[in-house]
């Protein structure tokens, strides 16, 4: 049985964020209100609920992923132990049904219907830590500092094959810019390096991930983010389906035969991260090399065997990360 009384369902926006709790569990008995998003609103809002008797002990909140819009809310009510399920807004909307008319009191409401429907599955967010928010922003500023870089440095090679002078032109303005962008790119493979040395745990997991053939820094660092260090995902299968490397079957009676394909509904940069591995695995010498060949030798499409790999390699870092083991290649006998 669910120890949850009350269900909150709050709509975020960046100015303002609308709330609708629906007491006792029931759908005819639910008040809404609408605060800022701010310190102020929320404190409001903690007030508001005390008021209705809906206190962190007998209460879920529901609030779909909308990234830095509900971060604060989310930061304020975890200090205070209420229990938050962060959802996304696309299961939430599937699961409701066909629905008519839109507008932010409706939203909250059908949050709040979600989350009692299905409180059974409600996955408590667990805050990560801070060390975790520091790679997560610097790994984002890397981001955008290495496209900004590609970006610039391939313009430059485009237009030397048609325009030679223009490009002399840009690449003088270029060069600069080009040169501070590799100098601030150092500084945080740095920093990552700092932070990473400086906790105990995070080292660790670390250490056993980059362990697996073919699995680098940056992959490692990507999943270590968005798995909250591993703690999201109970089994290898369920990252993997994150990741989008788990093929689906697509068959319904005799008529649609499909071939198996993985979900377009996946982390994208997880994928292609995990791909990049996948082909460094594949180009070095051991087991993944010769599954490839030998698989490709069967008649085995390509990307199909590579998609494996990445199956495989989330699988083996899994493994290492629980057995608390650094990944030993088995050579044959």
């Amino acid at each position: 049985m669910s120890k949850f009384k009350h269900f909150v369902g709050i709509d975020v926006s960046k100015e303002y964020f609308d709330a609708v709790v629906i007491l006792d569990g029931t759908k005819e008995k639910s008040i809404h209100s609408q605060f800022a998003n701010d310190y102020k609103g929320i404190k409001s809002l903690c007030k508001w609920l005390k008021e209705e008797g809906s206190t962190y002990e007998n209460t879920l909140v529901c609030l779909e992923h909308t990234g830095m819009y509900g971060k604060l809310i989310i930061n304020y009510l975890t200090s205070f132990k209420f229990d938050i399920w962060v959802e996304m807004s696309l299961k939430i909307i599937r699961s409701i049904g066909l629905q008519r008319g839109k507008n932010d009191k409706i939203d909250a409401e059908r949050i709040a219907y979600y989350a009692m429907k299905n409180q059974e599955e409600a996955q408590i967010y667990e805050p990560p830590r801070k060390v975790i928010e520091q790679l997560k922003k610097l790994i984002s500023l890397r981001e955008h500092l290495v496209t900004t870089r590609a970006m610039l440095l391939r313009n430059s090679k485009e237009l030397k094959g048609f325009e030679p002078e223009l490009s002399k032109i840009y690449a003088k303005f270029c060069k600069s810019t080009v040169k501070g962008l590799e100098a601030d790119l150092k500084n945080i493979e740095k920093e990552l390096d700092n932070i990473i040395k400086s906790d105990e745990n995070l080292s660790n997991v670390y250490e056993k991930s980059t362990s697996v053939t073919g699995v680098g820094k940056v992959t490692t660092l990507y999943l270590i983010c968005y798995t909250n260090e591993f703690k999201m995902y109970e089994t290898p299968r369920q990252l993997a389906c994150y990741c989008g490397v788990v093929p689906f079957e697509y068959t319904s009676g005799k008529s649609i035969k499909g071939r198996s394909r993985v979900h377009y509904m996946a982390n994208k940069k997880l994928k292609k991260q995990l791909h990049m591995c996948a082909i460094s695995s594949i180009r070095a010498k051991g087991d993944f090399k010769d599954y490839y060949d030998r698989k490709v030798a069967e008649g085995k499409n390509k990307m199909l065997v590579i998609n494996n790999v990445r199956n495989k390699l989330i699988h083996r870092i899994c493994a290492c990360i629980r057995n608390n083991k650094n990944y030993e290649l088995r050579l044959a006998s």
